[in-house]
């Protein structure tokens, strides 16, 4: 896929604006400034394609972007869970609609969920570990942030998620740092298998 040529298709506030020719997606999910966001970006090598803030709950819609080079794919950017500061009624219409778009659509081929290595595997976090897997949907962990950590530390927090994680099936656990561009390359590849169906 030719991500650098990727570019902002449109924000959906529910499962009825999504778009309708989708053939496959993926959807990046995670906690309130996880970086899922600065996660595209690195991906598709652009630095404003998805918008980032220091401030948590800045993605508010399900955000498309075109995968180019392959008609009817795209990456979805989902509002970030666990967000505490917004109001309830907006929280509440933020995973509503969520929950709706990961278990109502079609064209979803697997789950992209990050979780900072310093606090990795969070209540809600294993909770959209255990949703995927009862529905059989593809997960791939990132562990973000990675450069945060020295070398050492950051694998040993890896090699226990792993541990916690194993047996679970199709899921996979890797360092990720959109800033050092660690792992970007080894999403790539992921993001291609899925997308290319």
């Amino acid at each position: 896929m030719l991500y650098d040529q990727a570019r902002f298709a449109l924000g959906a506030v529910s499962l009825d604006g999504c778009p309708a020719d989708s053939i496959a997606e993926v959807a990046f999910a995670g906690r309130s400034n996880a970086g899922k966001s600065s996660a595209i970006n690195a991906i598709c090598r652009q630095s404003r394609l998805a918008r980032t803030s220091k401030t948590p709950g800045r993605t508010q819609m399900l955000n498309f972007f075109t995968a180019p080079g392959a008609a009817g794919r795209y990456l979805v950017d989902l509002p970030g869970y666990g967000y505490a500061k917004a109001p309830i009624a907006l929280k509440e219409r933020w995973l509503r609609e969520t929950q709706r778009y990961l278990q109502g659509r079609q064209a979803l081929q697997g789950l992209i969920l990050l979780s900072d290595i310093r606090h990795p595997l969070k209540e809600f976090d294993r909770r959209m570990i255990d949703w995927a897997q009862g529905c059989d949907l593809p997960l791939h962990l990132l562990l973000t942030k990675a450069d945060k950590l020295k070398r050492n530390p950051a694998h040993n927090v890896m090699s226990a998620v792993r541990k916690e994680l194993s047996g679970r099936g199709t899921l996979a656990v890797q360092l990720f740092s959109a800033t050092a561009g660690i792992g970007v390359e080894q999403v790539r590849e992921q993001l291609d298998a899925w997308l290319d169906c």
